[in-house]
């Protein structure tokens, strides 16, 4: 399963285009624009295990970092600002790593 299984290639470029430049990903923006905001939670847990590269069940910061590169191979990795406030947005119990609850609710 890819992304494109879910979320339209329209919307996916869409939304790495409103980040190309570093220091400019806003995680909500970018989830509002690659069409995450409209999908249903199984829809959502389904994105998060292909973002959870590793199957640990959790995104990591490293995950995090190359998050973009899910969507398409050649978008760039996140700053580590940007890397470190998508984390904590994200990481409701402050473990360093976001569970598929956390990463349903801040989407």
């Amino acid at each position: 399963m890819s992304v494109t299984d879910i979320l339209s290639p329209k919307d996916i470029e869409a939304a790495l285009s409103s980040c190309k430049a570093a220091g400019s990903f806003d995680y909500k923006i970018f989830f509002s624009k690659v069409g995450l905001s409209g999908k249903t939670p199984d829809q959502v847990k389904k994105i998060f295990s292909i973002l959870d590269r590793d199957k640990s069940g959790f995104i990591e910061e490293d995950e995090l970092q190359n998050f973009l590169q899910n969507f398409a191979p050649d978008a760039r990795a996140l700053t580590p600002d940007e890397t470190k406030i998508f984390l904590t947005a994200g990481d409701s119990d402050g473990d360093g790593k976001i569970g598929v609850d956390g990463f349903q609710v801040d989407q």
